[in-house]
């Protein structure tokens, strides 16, 4: 393995990392929709319904 390669490696699996703590901690404080702008105030979500598409929003 080259320090290209290594580096290239290095970068990937930190990305990695920070993706998934960041998924983990937004669902340790009970984000329903993670990314989702409508998170917070989803009507579906804290009714117990699955936020799949909010197109009547836009």
């Amino acid at each position: 393995m080259n320090f290209a390669t290594f580096i290239a490696t290095a970068v990937l699996v930190l990305i990695l990392y920070l993706a998934i703590r960041y998924i983990y901690k937004e669902k340790k404080k009970g984000t329903g929709c993670i990314g989702c702008p409508y998170a917070g105030s989803c009507h579906k979500h804290q009714s117990g319904q699955s936020c799949d598409s909010h197109s009547a929003m836009k």
